[in-house]
């Protein structure tokens, strides 16, 4: 079992940063890949950015690359979002995921535990 919270999210001029943290809970935090996803209101969630077990692999979604940063310190069972230069559309519903197996990392089924999400706004 793994338990995740997120925090961090708020309002936020265009142009500004924004980290999200995600605490996690429980034995498998160590050995697992770690996912942000968003979601706006009546659409899909997406993918954002994942991380290794170790955090040495990074992947993000070409809407993100270059702006955001996904990290994980595993001695505080944290993984973390630095977002930079935010923009108007980056506006959603923040989760963290957990995948303990295999499977794409790009792909939100293959997570097996998720957070209930962090609310971020960009004004324009």
């Amino acid at each position: 079992q793994v338990q995740l919270v997120e925090s961090g999210g708020g309002l936020v001029q265009a142009g500004g940063s924004l980290r999200l943290s995600c605490a996690a809970s429980g034995r498998s935090f160590s050995s697992s890949r770690m996912g942000w996803f968003r979601q706006e209101p009546t659409k899909e969630r997406q993918f954002v950015a994942a991380t290794d077990w170790s955090g040495a692999y990074t992947y993000y979604s070409d809407s993100v690359k270059g702006r955001f940063t996904i990290s994980r310190d595993n001695a505080k069972s944290t993984v973390y979002l630095q977002m930079n230069s935010l923009k108007y559309e980056d506006t959603a519903v923040y989760f963290c995921a957990a995948n303990l197996g295999w499977g794409s990392i790009y792909s939100l089924s293959n997570y097996d535990y998720w957070g209930q999400g962090t609310q971020v706004t960009v004004s324009s």
